[in-house]
């Protein structure tokens, strides 16, 4: 595992984003895990976490995009501090733009998205915190399409949850590959995270002690995918 990926780990506990405990899903799921991207309040993580997207967006898609579109809401702070994070590591200028969950009426800039606007033959990177049933990129790929003819290069989440979607076989992830036909990806897998956490300190403490560890088997061994 690169070292990037073990100082983003540690950099979502540190922010509290990510916790362990007996957490019950909006799938109904009871999960021992849970990721709240809320949480990311202060400059310096919101600073950190662009960084994070920015590197792991060029590990996996390269830099030969256009665009960065968050799905609202918490897509929209997302791809702002993405875009920044890309021109910070490599002096990347791409254009953010985000869908606002009620079109707008009025003023210059009506309509259902914000920032940018599309055009055709742009090249897009979605990026979301965490998917879980794909039910954000259902409501806005279409919005992206009616928008311009773009083509998406990607997506890129911060943590695959590793466990399967609706249809019951697959991760939500590759799911939503399989459906739109784009690739996609993750800052860290789920694998990663305990690779990193379990039995080990963070500030202290260790995260995944056995306990945890047992739950987290559990859980995977209902909802994991092969």
């Amino acid at each position: 595992m690169e070292d990037y990926k073990r100082d983003f780990i540690t950099f979502m506990v540190q922010s509290d984003v990510l916790k362990f405990g007996d957490f019950t899903l909006k799938s109904g799921r009871r999960s021992p895990f849970f990721m709240n991207a809320g949480a990311y309040v202060t400059g310096d993580q919101l600073h950190r976490l662009g960084l994070f997207y920015a590197r792991a967006i060029h590990d996996s898609f390269g830099l030969d995009f256009d665009v960065v579109f968050g799905p609202a809401y918490k897509g929209i702070p997302l791809s702002v501090i993405t875009c920044i994070g890309l021109h910070e590591l490599y002096g990347k200028e791409a254009r953010y733009c985000a869908d606002r969950k009620e079109a707008k009426d009025h003023g210059a800039d009506k309509g259902n998205l914000l920032g940018a606007s599309l055009s055709d033959g742009d090249r897009v990177v979605i990026v979301e915190d965490v998917t879980t049933s794909g039910k954000s990129i259902e409501e806005t790929y279409p919005k992206l399409k009616a928008a311009a003819d773009v083509d998406v290069v990607g997506l890129m989440v911060s943590l695959n949850r590793m466990e399967v979607g609706k249809g019951g076989v697959k991760a939500a992830i590759d799911e939503i590959s399989d459906r739109y036909g784009f690739p996609t990806a993750s800052i860290v897998t789920m694998a990663e995270v305990v690779d990193a956490l379990y039995g080990h300190e963070v500030d202290g403490r260790v995260v995944i002690d056995d306990a945890t560890k047992a739950a987290l088997d559990r859980y995977y061994a209902q909802y994991g995918v092969e």
